[in-house]
C-alpha cells in the first residue's frame, strides 16, 4: 500500500477560494433557493428534468448538481439530473419534489420504486452517492475512467478529482476478477487518482424503501499499487545507520 494522493489544486489561489467558500455552504444556499421557489423536477425515462430560474442556475453549477440543457427559453433553463442527484435533493435535502407526466407529486417511496425499476442497482448506488455527498465531496460520473463515480474535494474548476470510486455490493461483479482489479488500479494511477471502493453492506437483503437506508453500512477502502522503487532501502541511509 502507498500513501493516498492528496488534492491537486488547479492554479494559484484555488485552494484559498475553496476554503473561503466551503461546498457545504454552497449546497445549503442551493437548498434554500429550491425550497423558496418550491421547485419540482419530473421523471423522464432514466433521468429527472428540473426547470429552474436564472438565480438557481449558478447555484446548481457551483454545487455540481446535474447538467445544463441548452434551450431557447430566456426566463427558465432546464437541468438534467441523474437518479442519484435527484433523489438526494428530494429525499436527503428535502428541497425538491418530483412529479410524473401528469404533473402530480410522486411520493418518495414511489419515486424510489420507479428508479429501482429502471436500474436494479439504484439503491446501492444511491447509498454510495449520498455517503460521499454527506461528507461534502462533489460526486460526478466516472464513466470516462471506467469507474462508477469520481469524487472532488471542491468544484472541478478548482481541483482535480481525487478518488475514482467503485461501488461494491452483494450482487456486484465488479473487481472480482484479478485482471479487472489490476487494470482499474493501473488506470487510476495513470490519471493520478486513488481507487476508492465503497462496499455497501445490505446483508443480502433488498432495500425496499428509502426509510430503511440507515440500516445499511458503507465500508471505505482505498487501494493503490505497491511501487518497489519507493519502498526499497536507501543505501546511504542504511550506511549512515550502520556506522552510527
Amino acid at each position: 500500500m502507498e500513501v493516498v494522493m492528496g488534492p491537486r489544486w488547479k492554479g494559484k489561489g484555488s485552494k484559498a477560494k475553496a476554503l473561503a467558500d466551503p461546498m457545504s455552504n454552497i449546497v445549503e444556499q442551493l437548498r434554500s433557493s429550491l425550497l423558496k421557489s418550491e421547485t419540482h423536477g419530473f421523471l423522464s425515462g432514466s433521468v429527472v428534468l428540473l426547470s429552474v430560474e436564472l438565480e438557481q442556475i449558478e447555484l446548481l453549477k457551483r454545487s455540481c448538481f446535474g447538467q445544463l440543457i441548452i434551450t431557447a427559453e430566456k426566463d427558465k433553463q432546464w437541468f438534467q439530473l441523474s437518479f442519484e442527484e435527484a433523489f438526494y435533493l428530494c429525499f436527503s435535502l428535502r428541497c425538491m419534489k418530483i412529479t410524473d407526466a401528469n404533473k402530480c407529486v410522486v411520493a418518495n417511496n414511489d419515486v424510489w420504486k420507479y428508479m429501482k425499476s429502471k436500474r436494479k442497482a439504484f439503491p446501492e448506488f444511491y447509498i454510495a452517492y449520498s455517503h460521499l455527498r454527506k461528507k461534502n465531496w462533489v460526486v460526478r460520473s466516472g464513466s470516462q475512467y471506467g469507474v462508477d463515480f469520481v469524487a472532488y474535494r471542491h468544484h472541478p474548476s478548482l481541483v482535480h478529482s481525487e478518488f475514482a470510486v467503485v461501488v461494491d455490493f452483494d450482487k456486484s461483479y465488479r473487481l472480482k476478477v484479478w485482471a479487472e482489479f489490476e487494470g482499474t488500479v493501473r488506470l487510476c494511477g495513470s490519471v493520478a487518482k486513488t481507487l476508492l471502493v465503497l462496499s455497501v453492506n445490505t446483508d443480502g437483503c433488498d432495500v425496499v424503501s428509502p426509510s430503511e437506508l440507515d440500516l445499511y453500512k458503507v465500508e471505505e477502502r482505498t487501494i493503490t499499487r505497491w511501487n518497489p522503487e519507493q519502498h526499497r532501502e536507501d543505501p546511504a541511509l542504511v550506511q549512515a545507520l550502520s556506522s552510527a
